[in-house]
Parts: structure tokens; C-alpha cells; sequence
């Protein structure tokens, strides 16, 4: 007897149901870049419960700002503090960490905790491999000095855990914390430069939308913007025709601490000036690339600024233009930097555009991987769709609240969609196919391909 249309398909699927998929492909050399991903999200270190990943949420672009500290329950380990006596306002300040999204750091030492102290915004950790190198050894954390010993990323991890992980203010090792080892120090080094971009951008792109365009041209303006000097292609190096070939990242005092009304000062609580780089120092912070900023605010190591375009119209103001970052533009191109209204929202747009482009190749990325049934090192292979959600969101979100690229968005709302139902299948492959294709779409009408 012939089975009908819809029987052969019943029939089917209850086979590729009975059908287990094949393991995911590993890709070979990546097992240290797996086993950094495991102890960055797991791995206490016989502390307070911290992981790396407390404060750097795969989910949130490995940050934390108030937004998303809002949605922790009150017994996250990001508030360990306020349950453990040992601990207490020397190790957090709950009403920063909570409204500001300030996570307080000894960057001097810890002989006075209760003067010795900076509050600090979370940077990510994205593109490190193109934001640390400088003539002046590796730059880590918002001053640049942010590791110990030999300053590298590898050592990044040692600092975090005597800073944050301690069960008591004693900070002993192998009694309040273990520190990691030299195979568990490989490991994180390795996952952590597995994160994000692994290229720089090759400016200038070709937009779409004139505003973004706009922005562009004004960005890498040695008269208008003037941005591309410490930012050449929108990265965190200096352009090499202003601080020579092996410019690097580069440390600048430019007068964030300066600001008025910062809402730290503003809540009234304990906020010491923080001088930066150096102990003690001058006041210098180091420059973060601006690819993934619109999605990683609030701005500025002392989360002064919540929007792209506040921290664009940042450089327009007497706090910028008097420092000594601004003078030194000033005595090298004759004038500061005083940008218009509408020139401010055209860098932001254009900062966002790149943005949404990153999030778009990071989705496609994970969607890939799932596509093909390959391990991706630096993602968990159980979630690249919820990644790829979280990504997807970004773009969303970054274009949105610019008023830029609708149409983009239609697409990008529709991999969304398409997403979040291959996430609800045994075979997800192509679903999340089709939403690489809406993605690709979106990517077209942003930017025309070269």
C-alpha cells in the first residue's frame, strides 16, 4: 500500500528522530582554547564562588553594565560582599556595582584598602590580540598596567584572581584563593585571544547610509574628527603616519576624570580620583578599539557616559580639549577638536555601523559551526544558537536605537526569528542556514562589498 505525501514525511522524520547526530567536529589544535573556555567560565579557584566569567558573561559581550546586573539574582557571586563578612565595602561598593556597573579595583596595592582604591567600568575582552601589543610592553585593563609580573595576558589571570576572587581582604594564597597554574595560565591566554576579531578593518568601507558615510569621512579627518589617529581603522592602535610603524596601543590622559556630574559623584559614594597608569600615575588610560564599543557602554574606564554618542560629543568638550591628550592634538594639527551636532550622530552612526557588522560576522560565525557540525574552540557547541542570539540582538539593538539601516533590520529580525526556531530543533542545520542567508542580506545593505 503507497503511504501518502504527509505519511512519507511522518516516516521520515521518526527515522532522523531514531537517528543520533554525529558528534561535533573538533578542530584540531584547539584543545587548549576549549580548556581556557572551561576554567574562564568554571574555574573558582577555591575562592568566593567568582568565576573570570562573573564579570565577563559570554551572553553580554564578556562585560557587565547596570542593564544587565539588574537581571542577576541577589545571590550572584558578582555580590559576594554583601554575604561574606570576611569581605565587605573594601572588596565591592554594592550601590556602584548595581547603578553604575563599577567594580572596585587596588590597582596601587592593597597596604590602605580604605584609601587605596579605583572604581572601574568591566572592558571586555574582545580582539585582544589586536589591542594589547605597544612599544611599551602589553596594555591590559583600562590604565594599561592592569596585569602583573611580566604584564601579559597570560598573567592577566593571576591579577584577577588575587583582586577579586579572595575569601577574605587577607588575600593569602592557597588559604583564600589558589592561584592558577602555569598549564591553567596557557590555557586562558590561549582562549582569551581565541575571543572576537582576529583582523583588523580595512578603512574606508563602503556604506550605504549617508550618515554612516558621513561619519566615516569625518572619523578619519586629520582636521574634522581627528579620530583616526588613535584609532587607525576604528581599532585601538595609533595610526602608524602619526606615532610611526610600530605605533601600538597607546596611554593618553584625556581628562575623563575631569568630567562633571559623573553619576559615581553624583550617588555620593566613596569615588577617589583615579590616576590611571602607573603608581603612582599621571592620570593616563589606554585606548580600547571602537569596533565593538556601541554594544559595550557605558563609555570611559569610569563608566561616565552611557550613549556612543555621548562619548563622541565627549571630545567636543572643555574635558577633552584641555587635557594633555587634547593639547598634544592641538599643537599638532593647529586646532582641538569642535564637531557639530549632527557630526557627533554621524561618527556615532558610523560606529555603530561597524558594530552591527561585527555582530552580523560573529552570528554567521556561530551559525557556521553549527551548520557544519564543527566546534567552534572559544563557544560552547551546546549554545552557538543562543549565542548567535545574543549577537543577532546586538545588531538589532546597535542599528535601532541609531535610526539606521530598516531594511537591514527587517533581515536581521528575521535570522533572529529563524534562530530561535532552530534552537527548538533536534536538527537545526537548516533553519540556521536560512538565517545565515538573512544575515548576508543585511551585511549588503549596510556595506557594499568591495
Amino acid at each position: 500500500m503507497q503511504l501518502p505525501t504527509r505519511g512519507y514525511i511522518l516516516l521520515l522524520s521518526l527515522l532522523l528522530a531514531a537517528c543520533p547526530l554525529p558528534k561535533p567536529t573538533p578542530v584540531p589544535g584547539s584543545e587548549l582554547v576549549i580548556e581556557g573556555r572551561r576554567l574562564f567560565f568554571e574555574q573558582i579557584f577555591n575562592g568566593n564562588g567568582r568565576t573570570c566569567g562573573t564579570c565577563h558573561p559570554a551572553s553580554n559581550n564578556l562585560t557587565i553594565d547596570p542593564a544587565f546586573i539588574a537581571t542577576l539574582p541577589d545571590d550572584n557571586p558578582l555580590f559576594v560582599a554583601n554575604t561574606t563578612s570576611e569581605l565587605g565595602p573594601n572588596f565591592e561598593n554594592n550601590t556602584l556595582i548595581r547603578k553604575v556597573g563599577l567594580i572596585l579595583e587596588n590597582q596601587d596595592g592593597f597596604d590602605d584598602l580604605d584609601n587605596n582604591l579605583n572604581m572601574r567600568g568591566v572592558p571586555h575582552t574582545l580582539g585582544l590580540t589586536l589591542s594589547v601589543d605597544s612599544p611599551e610592553g602589553p596594555q591590559l585593563g583600562w590604565s594599561g598596567d592592569g596585569s602583573p609580573g611580566d604584564a601579559s595576558v597570560r598573567s592577566f589571570a593571576t591579577g584577577a584572581v588575587i583582586q577579586h576572587f579572595t575569601k577574605s581582604l587577607n588575600r593569602v594564597p592557597d588559604v583564600d584563593f589558589r592561584l592558577p597554574t602555569d598549564e591553567e595560565l596557557d590555557a586562558l591566554e590561549a582562549f582569551q585571544l581565541a575571543l572576537g576579531r582576529q583582523e583588523e578593518l580595512e578603512l574606508p568601507l563602503s556604506f550605504t547610509n549617508v550618515i554612516a558615510a558621513r561619519g566615516q569621512e569625518i572619523f578619519n579627518s586629520p582636521t574634522e574628527g581627528k579620530c583616526f589617529a588613535c584609532h587607525f581603522n576604528a581599532g585601538a592602535n595609533g595610526a602608524p603616519q602619526v606615532f610611526g610603524p610600530e605605533a601600538g596601543n597607546r596611554n593618553f590622559n584625556t581628562g575623563v576624570e575631569d568630567l562633571p556630574d559623573q553619576p559615581a559623584d553624583l550617588l555620593e559614594e566613596r569615588n577617589p580620583p583615579d590616576d590611571g597608569r602607573g603608581t603612582p600615575g599621571e592620570g593616563e588610560f589606554n585606548t580600547p578599539s571602537l569596533v565593538e564599543a556601541a554594544d559595550t557602554g557605558p563609555f570611559f574606564h569610569n563608566n561616565s557616559v552611557e550613549t556612543v554618542e555621548g562619548a563622541v560629543a565627549f571630545y567636543n568638550g572643555n574635558a577633552f580639549n584641555d587635557s594633555p591628550a587634547g593639547q598634544l592634538l592641538v599643537n599638532a594639527t593647529g586646532s582641538g577638536i569642535n564637531l557639530d551636532a549632527t557630526q557627533v550622530v554621524a561618527v556615532a552612526a558610523f560606529m555603530r555601523a561597524i558594530n552591527a557588522l561585527e555582530n552580523v560576522r560573529q552570528s554567521i560565525e556561530m551559525l557556521q559551526a553549527k551548520v557544519d557540525n564543527t566546534i567552534l574552540p572559544h563557544e560552547d557547541f551546546d549554545q552557538l544558537l543562543d549565542r548567535a542570539v545574543d549577537e543577532i540582538e546586538d545588531a538589532i539593538s546597535v542599528l535601532a536605537g541609531g535610526g539606521l539601516y530598516p531594511q537591514a533590520v527587517d533581515h536581521i529580525l528575521e535570522a533572529r526569528h529563524l534562530t530561535l526556531e532552530a534552537s527548538k530543533r533536534s536538527r537545526p542545520a537548516k533553519l540556521a542556514g536560512r538565517a545565515i542567508t538573512e544575515l548576508e542580506r543585511a551585511r549588503d545593505l549596510i556595506v557594499e562589498s568591495p
